[in-house]
């Protein structure tokens, strides 16, 4: 195989605007279709193309699975069956490569397990904030000791967008409650209905990636529903989740994308151990920090530490999320050339999505802690 044979499915922003470019940018990739339920969109992504010869659209995910020019499906839907249609894409014998987050149930966690045991094909979770600079930094720091026992760590996202949670049936556009007068037929989308919660991998996945670690335990808290900054939204303002890891570290993470924030500043993390402590910055004008407690400091230091890797090679810059993109995509194209399983794979996927969905369904349970599935368990006694 000289190229991937690609099928992009969802042709919402993310689509257009990132992985359709990347996708034609990266050598290894060939767009040979195109899928989403709204027909008004499939111009759009056509019009992304550098060349729409051989490229067939679909209304229909059914067709897609079933065509024989496709080798691998770019999931890039926001829907409750996402990862059902990841499991559905494996088990039609494509190769996944999926934006976050991997699931929404448990179930759907398993099913895409099961499909890659059975079936060997390549799945990736799109998850690109693991490829930053700093996190690798970090994940040295602890693996060195420097940081001591890691005994709590913190991660949240929150990012005010209110711009996804209503879509017009007709044309695609997705839109905010204060353009509703606009829109008169346009109706809420899944992301209003997603407990925010569950969009915990970009905090999930670059702690544990730092910790080398997974979580055994969560329990769940939130606001309620609707939203109190914006009523017109069903989501919840804030969720929060205590988790617990193998190793014992306790950690805090949180979502929000209700509630008003400064922007830009979305993410932020922080990991405490017995001997320092580093921490991202608080906004824009903020600098990362260190502390050790064997290093002679009296203070947290300022380090420069970035999003961009500084051996990042020159077709990484540029390619969205602090040049993390491009990581995530080559980590694909070479898993499915050379035959093999990410370094990412999908036990570590699944470690991201199932703690998030779980402290969901510990919040909907009145904040009971609830166990977490060990997927690489499974893994060696399937």
């Amino acid at each position: 195989m000289d190229d991937i044979r690609v099928a992009v499915v969802g042709l919402g922003p993310r689509a257009l605007g990132t992985w359709i470019p990347l996708l034609q940018r990266i050598p290894g990739f060939r767009i040979t279709a195109l899928c989403d339920p709204i027909k008004a969109l499939h111009e759009r992504a056509l019009a992304q193309l550098t060349t729409q010869e051989d490229v067939t659209t679909y209304e229909r995910y059914g067709d897609v699975l079933a065509a024989d020019d496709v080798d691998a499906v770019a999931l890039t839907v926001r829907s409750e069956h996402q990862g059902g249609m990841a499991a559905d894409a494996l088990e039609a014998g494509k190769h996944v490569h999926a934006e976050v987050p991997a699931a929404h149930s448990i179930e759907d966690c398993w099913r895409i397990v099961d499909a890659v045991e059975r079936t060997g094909l390549t799945y990736q979770l799109a998850e690109q904030t693991r490829f930053w600079g700093f996190v690798d930094a970090w994940r040295d720091l602890v693996a060195q000791g420097r940081l001591g026992h890691v005994t709590y760590a913190e991660g949240q996202y929150f990012h005010y967008h209110l711009g996804g949670m209503f879509q017009d049936p007709r044309t695609g556009t997705l839109l905010g409650p204060d353009r509703l007068g606009e829109y008169p037929d346009a109706k809420p989308t899944w992301v209003q209905r997603m407990p925010p919660i569950h969009y915990l991998p970009h905090e999930l996945s670059p702690l544990l990636k730092v910790l080398d670690d997974r979580v055994v335990e969560v329990v769940g808290m939130g606001t309620g529903q609707p939203s109190k900054a914006n009523p017109d939204v069903a989501q919840p303002d804030l969720q929060v989740a205590l988790m617990r890891t193998a190793k014992g570290t306790v950690m805090r993470l949180a979502a929000s994308f209700a509630n008003p924030h400064p922007d830009g500043s979305w993410h932020w993390y922080q990991v405490l151990g017995t001997n320092g402590r580093v921490e991202w910055n608080r906004g824009l004008r903020d600098k990362p920090r260190m502390w050790l407690a064997d290093g002679q400091m009296h203070d947290l230091a300022e380090v420069d530490w970035r999003y961009e890797r500084t051996d990042a090679p020159r077709e990484a810059r540029g390619s969205g999320h602090g040049d993390a993109d491009f990581y995530t995509h080559v980590a694909f194209r070479d898993a499915v050339l050379d035959g093999r399983q990410p370094a990412f794979d999908v036990y570590r996927a699944m470690d991201t999505a199932a703690p998030a969905i779980l402290a969901a369904k510990s919040i909907a349970q009145g904040s009971v802690p609830l166990a977490v599935p060990d997927f690489q368990r499974h893994k060696e006694n399937p």
